[in-house]
């Protein structure tokens, strides 16, 4: 399942951002790139050594923690691995998948790939994120502050950024229900519920859907 998710950072925070990060403080993205996206990765990152590396990280981690939507959808365990990515003119990250574990010593799976937009669409040209799925390829282009979320085992790419600078910030997701499918489910019962509780109250039907709901939650969950 893709899904977009609108103004999970707040404008405040999205300002807190864009005006913290400095330019000189990105290294080459390739120090974090698996041995095969590496031949296809030409970015920069935010070195963790920049001392204000963790406070941005925890703002996006914070805004993410409290988007309901993206709770229900992605059921998320841990946010992991964040990076602020950087993409000037010429810029691009050709095809790959994101590997399956991340870490050292203590391995987290990544079944959800997210990335928050930084920089408005208007302040770059290009640099179109592009998921392949069964439906064919899907361009991704959103407005600053949004989010995109999508399955991890997808191959995907950033196009080469054809003007200006294109920032984001990308992370992974071990969720507590690692197959799409059942992620997918779990979303359509939860906002199917909601629904009816917001129109009619805790009905019968509220109160069998809810039933479904945490059954095939406690069912799938992997805690």
């Amino acid at each position: 399942m893709i899904l977009s998710i609108a103004k999970v950072l707040t404008t405040e925070e999205l300002n807190l951002i864009t005006e913290r990060l400095d330019a000189t403080d990105f290294i080459d993205g390739k120090t974090t790139a698996g041995w095969h996206a590496k031949v296809v990765k030409h970015n920069t990152q935010l070195t963790s050594k920049a001392t204000y590396a963790q406070d941005l990280k925890d703002i996006v981690k914070k805004a993410l923690w409290r988007n309901q939507l993206f709770q229900i959808a992605v059921q998320p365990k841990v946010i992991h691995s964040m990076l602020f990515s950087r993409y000037q003119t010429g810029m691009s990250y050709g095809w790959h998948v994101d590997n399956a574990l991340m870490g050292n010593q203590n391995k987290l799976r990544s079944d959800v790939s997210l990335t928050v937009f930084l920089s408005a669409p208007s302040a770059y040209g290009g640099g179109e994120l592009i998921l392949e799925t069964i439906q064919g390829e899907q361009t991704i282009k959103l407005e600053a502050g949004d989010a995109i979320v999508y399955p991890s085992s997808f191959l995907h790419q950033v196009e080469p950024v054809t003007e200006g600078v294109r920032v984001v910030a990308v992370a992974w997701v071990q969720s507590l229900v690692r197959d799409p499918h059942e992620r997918e489910i779990l979303l359509e019962l939860d906002t199917a519920r909601r629904a009816i509780f917001h129109k009619d109250g805790k009905t019968a039907e509220f109160d069998l859907i809810s039933k479904s709901y945490s059954n095939l939650l406690r069912k799938w969950a992997d805690v």
